[in-house]
């Protein structure tokens, strides 16, 4: 069982979506990390997927992407009552736009032991410094996750995907 409790079923669904725009990810070669923005109903009002590679942007982060269209679709950079879903364990630049953002909820999918900055190597969404910390469900469908990572960056290293 993940350290992080059991998913609830939204959070499985929501993966699934967000899985869908990892995988579109390798559309153009770019690292297949998907997310997806949901309001407290379920309804998604944001996807994104890493497209630092299409756009020449390293900001162009999954999450970065989905928050921007859930902030258009609401018309407010506020993401109260939302929750951001991800494949992969956000770094700290996403961390840190999740927390602006003010998103209730993270879930996220595989860990990042390189750069993951939920607690793998910082921990920036539950540092008490800051003025919002979102709660974080961290482990569903990882297997699943982490897999389409590994067969895309095996290739990249050498290595069976």
């Amino acid at each position: 069982m993940s350290p992080y409790g059991s998913p609830a079923e939204a959070d499985i669904v929501a993966m699934r979506a967000a899985l869908v725009e990892a995988r579109s990810a390798l559309e153009h070669d770019d690292v297949p990390i998907g997310a997806v923005v949901v309001s407290s109903s379920g309804e998604v009002l944001g996807r994104g997927r890493n497209e630092r590679e299409l756009r020449n942007d390293p900001t162009a982060h999954a999450e970065v992407v989905a928050l921007r269209a859930a902030s258009a679709a609401l018309g407010s950079w506020r993401l109260t009552g939302c929750a951001l879903v991800v494949t992969l364990e956000p770094c700290t630049m996403c961390a840190g736009a999740l927390v602006l953002a003010r998103v209730d909820r993270l879930v996220f999918g595989a860990v990042d032991p390189k750069a993951g900055a939920v607690g793998s190597l910082w921990d920036v969404v539950r540092d008490p410094r800051l003025n919002h910390r979102p709660s974080v469900v961290g482990g569903v469908l990882e297997e699943e996750c982490g897999a389409l990572l590994r067969a895309f960056f095996g290739p990249h290293r050498g290595l069976p995907g």
